[in-house]
């Protein structure tokens, strides 16, 4: 019987889409899988902003990793904090100063909020790329609200500024208008409508650049028919307190301000001794091995390949299948193949009944485009079949029913959390 501390040692850093992918295609291979995540559980970044509106649960959209190992008794999960790799000695360090070696690293841990050194930014404007940031902002939606509502006499309402009019962006604006117009009227009769305003800022002429022009301005007049307001042609220049200043002068006063401009590497990564490419992203080859580093492999938002791909859930799916083939391409001795990216389109969702898809599938001519009520179930569809786990299912489903579906839309109940009391001054 092989000893499986004999077996070759294949470490994950990350267990988001790439990371899972990884261990899910080795499942069955003769390896040992160690999975660091410094987080326990998974999350579906995608419906992030769900969770920041009041729409679902945090617990709809994460997954506990150690649930891996029911199905897969190869991994073994570490909760903790990849802070350095010597690439000779073939090891990581990680937080607690613990040294992991391996034969195989697979680099996935993703990327962050980047603030792209706006002044201000980072001490006033809020991220939106992990659960506690989601819940940051659902928090201080919530606490502006009631402190709308307490003081209705002297408070000028409530004013979002969404930063960034790409997808994420353009549907967590559409989830604010859903949440105004569906479910605070009702509830909050102290705040008048046109009293809670929400604006997207976009520097470039156009929302959702990447798709195509019929889809951004269907996109751009759905938002606008649902009451946001499109600050096109002007990025921001600083973040204050009470208000975002544009590059063009104007200053929006804003109450809450979400960033969804950009992402980029966390700054640890600059200690990893990794050759990198414009924008911080690790410089990787066809095969996604990074550049003169053997058996090392980065995929995923974190990773840069010739032919560059987006920072979207199915390269790195895709990727995380290819680097794992290529382990055991390695293992058995053969030569490695390139990461083939089938591109299989992208959507958005704006809100009730209102989306946008562009499909592509092999022997198409041109992507297949969508919008309203079909791309609208095409979305609902997609996203809950991605997510891991039936009760994650079962319950996102749920809870975007009662958000959109008839007749639940009508008096939707948002999930909040803590609030503190609000209380006159004395």
């Amino acid at each position: 019987m092989t000893d499986r501390n004999d077996l070759p040692h294949v470490v994950v850093v990350g267990g988001g889409f790439g990371g899972l992918a990884v261990v899910k295609a080795l499942a069955g291979a003769p390896v040992r899988i160690t999975l660091v995540e410094r987080r326990v559980y998974n999350t579906f970044q995608p419906l992030l902003y769900q969770v920041a509106t009041g729409g679902l649960s945090p617990g709809d959209v994460t997954y506990w990793l150690r649930g891996l190992r029911l199905k897969q008794k190869n991994v073994r999960v570490l909760h903790e904090h990849l802070v350095g790799i010597d690439h000779d000695a073939r090891t990581i360090r990680l937080a607690n100063d613990e040294h992991v070696s391996f034969d195989y690293l697979v680099l996935a841990n993703g990327v962050t909020v980047s603030f792209f050194g706006t002044p201000g930014a980072k001490e006033h404007a809020f991220g939106m790329y992990s659960r506690s940031q989601a819940l940051k902002i659902r928090d201080q939606l919530f606490i502006r609200l009631e402190n709308s509502a307490f003081t209705p006499a002297t408070d000028d309402g409530l004013r979002v500024v969404v930063v960034g009019g790409g997808a994420t962006g353009v549907e967590v604006a559409g989830a604010l208008a859903e949440l105004r117009t569906a479910g605070l009227e009702p509830a909050y009769p102290e705040i008048h409508g046109d009293a809670f305003e929400i604006t997207v800022v976009q520097r470039g002429t156009d929302l959702l650049k990447g798709f195509h022009q019929n889809l951004r301005s269907y996109a751009a007049a759905e938002l606008e028919h649902r009451g946001v307001t499109l600050r096109l042609g002007a990025g921001v220049a600083e973040v204050l307190p009470d208000a975002v200043v544009l590059t063009d002068g104007t200053r929006i006063h804003s109450d809450l301000t979400v960033w969804s401009a950009g992402v980029g590497p966390h700054a640890e990564v600059d200690d990893w001794d990794l050759p990198r490419r414009k924008g911080g992203r690790v410089a990787v080859g066809p095969d996604l091995q990074v550049e003169g580093r053997p058996r090392v492999f980065a995929i995923g938002d974190i990773a840069e390949t010739p032919d560059w791909l987006p920072q979207l859930a199915q390269p790195a799916i895709q990727g995380g299948k290819a680097a794992a083939r290529n382990v055991l391409a390695l293992l058995e001795g053969r030569p490695t193949e390139p990461l083939t990216y089938h591109d299989k389109g992208t959507m958005a969702v704006i809100g009730r009944r209102a989306a946008v898809a562009e499909v592509t599938a092999p022997g198409l001519r041109a992507p297949l485009r969508f919008t309203r009520g079909t791309a609208w179930l095409m979305w609902l569809f997609v996203h809950v079949m991605s997510l891991i786990g039936p009760r994650n299912r079962v319950t996102t489903l749920a809870g975007l029913v009662t958000r959109y579906g008839f007749p639940f839309h009508r008096r939707p109940i948002p999930i909040v959390g803590d609030v503190p009391t609000v209380r006159p001054e004395k």
